[in-house]
């Protein structure tokens, strides 16, 4: 289930892509016209019932043109939601519906907006590998990052 909020302002500066620490359960991602977010790690404490992502999107590119999304999923996953997400279409946010690989995912944003998904984290386990990524056509190879449960 997607939930939509408003973001107030991102927890990090755009720039090189770091890692970052999630604050009470919840953090921002950016991502832009250049085809980044603006990390490729995100840790979550495992204490975390909750997990909260907001996505901006800083560009000045519409959805269809240059859309992004956050997309969660098991590492060894990853490969197939992104086969699946050309066909899934745009209309669907590139996300295969009742796709069960997927863990979490936002809607499609264009330049100028943002959206949030909050999901269930406490069945998320240390000792599993995820992975984010914004399943845009094309957009994964560059669009990646490490989900790591602490």
């Amino acid at each position: 289930m997607k939930f939509a909020v408003k973001v107030i302002a991102p927890l990090f500066a755009l720039g090189a892509a770091t890692g970052v620490q999630a604050a009470d359960c919840e953090v921002t991602v950016d991502s832009n016209d250049k085809m980044r977010f603006d990390t490729d790690r995100i840790e979550m404490d495992a204490s975390c019932e909750e997990f909260t992502v907001h996505l901006t999107h800083s560009g000045s590119m519409a959805e269809n043109v240059m859309g992004h999304n956050w997309v969660l999923s098991l590492e060894e996953d990853m490969k197939g939601v992104v086969k699946d997400a050309t066909g899934a279409g745009l209309e669907n946010d590139y996300v295969k519906p009742d796709d069960e690989r997927v863990i979490a995912y936002t809607e499609i944003i264009g330049g100028g907006e943002e959206t949030s998904v909050t999901f269930d984290a406490s069945e998320l386990s240390k000792d599993a590998s995820y992975q984010f990524f914004c399943s845009f056509p094309g957009h994964s190879s560059l669009m990646k990052g490490e989900f790591v449960v602490k």
